[in-house]
């Protein structure tokens, strides 16, 4: 049995999105209908919308993109209740499920991934083992943002840090900043942040961090951890030259394409530990609500553009050029 048909927005191949009519399923055993709310555009889909690909992904036949969202439960007991979605279904199961590392999950469905249609749509049926209550004075776009800062908090948990290190953060976009401020909720004051955009290092400033133009002025600085935040392979090479020797490289961004690179030598002779941050780990959405109440007007400042669902291709223009900061789509409230 199908429910009605909803608008939504389908990336049928690279740089072209088409808005039409889809139909939503009803809720079966375990799942409710979500009313979406607030859709955040992320670097993944920036990947999805240029190359038709991310990483080893490829697109096929359409995909409706957008995995950061909140909505509104509308069926069931919860009807009315806010949420934040963790876009990620484990299947529970699976040997690296029971090891409680869910984010590589062997048989993992991602919201606007392969076959998993995404939120960029007024409608859509998840699970509501995915789900976290939002407060209620939780603005719709925080909760578009807690996703992505629940990726910063899984990346700064991969690091052996304490308060006592000095932290790099290379890229100050929405989840290098994001970064930041998962950092200093740990304690981690001395952070320098990087880029070479002006609006985003003045945003790095204004969460905290020492911000510093890309490449850094200072060519002597060594830091304990640094953060690659930007997935480029300058961006990583910054992060391979500024990290001390023994120290740790936590690589966060995607890099265009499949394959990034490394100089050996470097990393060899420092004998760094290089981490790779896959999405967030179960538990960190409700980790991320629980940092976001007590940051709402930080949080809020890094949303610089807003549109509507039949404005979808200017939000994705917005998003490659880099214009802004957080770019958020509304699917179906203006």
């Amino acid at each position: 049995m199908k429910h009605r048909s909803i608008p939504a927005a389908a990336l049928t191949r690279p740089s072209q999105l088409e808005v039409t009519e889809m139909e939503v399923d009803e809720p079966g055993d375990g799942e409710v209908l979500i009313q979406v709310r607030a859709v955040g555009l992320c670097g993944s889909d920036a990947h999805w919308f240029v190359e038709g690909a991310i990483g080893d992904a490829h697109l096929g036949s359409g995909l409706v993109l957008g995995h950061e969202f909140c909505g509104v439960i509308a069926s069931g007991s919860r009807t009315g209740e806010r949420v934040a979605v963790d876009p990620a279904i484990p299947c529970l199961v699976c040997e690296e499920c029971v090891r409680h590392r869910h984010n590589l999950c062997l048989n993992l469905s991602f919201a606007g991934h392969g076959e998993t249609h995404g939120a960029l749509r007024e409608q859509l049926v998840w699970p509501e083992r995915c789900l976290v209550p939002m407060p209620d004075d939780m603005p719709d776009e925080v909760g578009a943002l807690l996703e992505p800062l629940g990726v910063a908090i899984h990346a700064v948990d991969l690091a052996e840090i304490d308060d006592t290190m000095t932290v790099g953060v290379i890229g100050s976009g929405p989840i290098g900043l994001l970064v930041v401020v998962a950092l200093q909720a740990r304690g981690i004051t001395r952070v320098v942040a990087t880029d070479p955009l002006s609006h985003r290092l003045g945003a790095a400033a204004s969460l905290g961090a020492r911000a510093e133009p890309t490449p850094l002025a200072d060519a002597s600085a060594r830091f304990d951890v640094v953060f690659d935040a930007a997935g480029t392979d300058a961006a990583l090479a910054s992060a391979l030259d500024l990290a001390r020797p023994g120290g740790q490289v936590v690589v966060v961004g995607i890099p265009p394409g499949d394959r990034t690179t490394v100089t050996a030598s470097m990393a060899r002779r420092k004998e760094l530990t290089l981490r790779w941050c896959r999405r967030m780990n179960l538990g960190d959405l409700a980790r991320a609500v629980s940092l976001a109440t007590s940051r709402i007007d930080p949080l809020l400042g890094l949303v610089t553009h807003r549109y509507s669902l039949t404005d979808v291709g200017k939000a994705f223009e917005t998003l490659v050029t880099r214009d802004g900061i957080k770019v958020l789509v509304n699917p179906g409230f203006g």
